[in-house]
């Protein structure tokens, strides 16, 4: 297995320069894709993952891919991303793990079909909802995450007991090599399969003909595979990057809400879709919040973060031009602001006296920025939070349970979190997707096996009452219709009493 990264950033950047011929990402085209494409269809097909001893087996085998190859993921994401060893373990390879141990603990209650309760209509009858699972699921992944956004979907679509492609990001090479090679030495050559693609071949792989499509990224990419999908009428699950708004108000436990903030924003780099990607901050707290968030770096990555071997540096030449793009061209730079081309790093970096039209207000933070605007209130906050589209996250920060609601319930997204960031966003017990522009559908734990399943309406009728359905054959006449007539009446009375016909 491979060792952890250097603890020095330098060596770590001298390291990843220097080309070898296994570190080449081997990416897979649209032939490749459609083989096994055939090749998981048939296994499905069979059966082959119809039995729960099977869905635990594959799940089993995944959390053992991640415990013998931690290593190896530390090593890969250190390469792509200059990733800590600590961030690896705690929001990748922990956050894949817990979602497959508690499938295996709750999967044979989830494939339990649901018994509906009996009523007048259904008295001699039975009525259930059986789970099936769908076929054929691609799961494509986001460099921002790119172990936990391919298997943590994985693992739902396993325990719904589907056929599953991943298609993890190719930003990531080293990451995305490493999956390659893994996945058919651990799970099931013929229903899971890894296929490595450019950007722009994705929706081609997408118009293949899937059962479901599940997309963690940007709004465009996110409209493209939504219409691709749509050609074939996949289902799909989208769960798009739309910027995070985070309120803090005058009344909050300041250096907590700083520590947590800071966090969230400079971990990985800032390059996380579930951060907040600005804050609303009350006037009376600005300035106190600008202090706290000076300290807290300086807690948490030194007077020079560069050296810091607990900070990232920026996926790619083209990520981080644009990051580097935003932080000249938006507001005035009060905490960081340094930039080291040759190493993709940008500091932690926080700005003020930013505008509405300034890019880092326009565009996708994929950068180490936290832009602070200035509010009267929790009530110009929610005003400015739904003048936009709806995001992915919400934050709140505030000790007034009252300013808490406020946000909560006068707000529209796909998750909300107060006195803290990005939790919500991987706890198996909580669904996680987005609204409107921030994607549709969820997924995490019972919501991921869901999302994966039909939900089949089964009706098992007896025969033993014909005497009264025999009121809806032909030939129609005037007093079975009256009859049926009172019955829907009764029906207000008495549920269902009407469907017995």
């Amino acid at each position: 297995m491979s060792s952890p990264p250097s603890p020095s950033p330098t060596r770590w950047f001298k390291a990843l320069r220097r080309p070898r011929v296994e570190d080449v990402c081997v990416k897979t085209g649209v032939s490749v894709c459609s083989e096994v494409l055939r090749r998981a269809r048939a296994a499905f097909s069979a059966g082959r993952t119809a039995q729960d001893t099977f869905r635990m087996a594959q799940l089993e085998a995944l959390v053992r891919m991640l415990m013998d190859h931690e290593c190896d993921f530390v090593d890969a994401l250190g390469r792509d991303v200059h990733k800590p060893r600590f961030e690896t373990v705690m929001s990748e390879l922990l956050v894949v793990k817990n979602e497959a141990l508690h499938a295996i603990s709750n999967l044979k209650k989830w494939m339990e079909p649901q018994r509906i309760e009996r009523d007048w209509s259904t008295a001699l009858d039975e009525c259930v909802v059986v789970n099936e699972p769908l076929g054929l699921v691609l799961i494509i992944g986001n460099w921002t995450s790119p172990l936990q956004l391919c298997l943590v979907p994985l693992v739902g679509a396993i325990a719904a007991g589907n056929c599953a492609i991943i298609s993890p990001s190719e930003t990531c090479t080293h990451t995305a090599e490493l999956l390659h090679r893994l996945i058919p030495a651990y799970l099931d050559n013929e229903c899971f399969h890894s296929v490595i693609a450019a950007a722009h071949e994705i929706t081609e792989k997408v118009d293949l003909k899937f059962d479901h499509v599940f997309f963690f990224g940007d709004k465009e990419d996110g409209i493209k595979v939504a219409q691709a999908a749509a050609r074939t009428l996949a289902r799909v699950t989208l769960v798009l990057r739309v910027k995070n708004p985070c309120y803090v108000d005058s009344q909050c436990d300041i250096n907590t809400t700083a520590r947590r903030i800071t966090w969230a924003r400079f971990h990985n780099a800032g390059q996380s879709a579930v951060a907040p990607d600005y804050i609303l901050c009350h006037a009376e707290a600005k300035e106190n919040l600008l202090q706290a968030l000076r300290c807290s770096l300086q807690q948490f990555y030194g007077t020079d973060p560069r050296e810091s071997r607990s900070y990232g540096r920026i996926v790619n030449e083209e990520n981080f031009s644009k990051a580097k793009e935003q932080l000249w061209r938006s507001g005035k730079v009060i905490i960081g602001g340094q930039v080291n081309e040759m190493e993709r790093y940008i500091a932690p970096t926080v700005l003020t006296d930013v505008m509405e039209s300034d890019p880092i207000m326009q565009q996708d933070t994929i950068g180490p920025i936290l832009p602070i605007l200035t509010v009267q209130d929790a009530d110009e906050a929610v005003a400015f939070i739904n003048s936009r589209e709806k995001p992915l996250c919400v934050y709140a920060y505030s000790s007034n349970n009252k300013v808490i609601s406020k946000i909560m319930n006068e707000t529209s997204s796909g998750s909300f979190c107060s006195n803290d960031s990005v939790l919500q966003s991987v706890m198996v017990g909580l669904p996680f997707g987005g609204v409107g522009a921030s994607g549709m559908g969820s997924y995490h734990g019972r919501y991921s096996f869901d999302a994966f399943s039909h939900k089949k309406s089964c009706l098992l009728r007896s025969t033993q009452i014909e005497c009264m359905t025999v009121l809806r054959y032909p030939p129609y006449e005037d007093r079975n219709l009256s009859l049926v007539s009172l019955a829907s009446f009764l029906n207000l009375k008495s549920q269902g009493w009407c469907t017995i016909l």
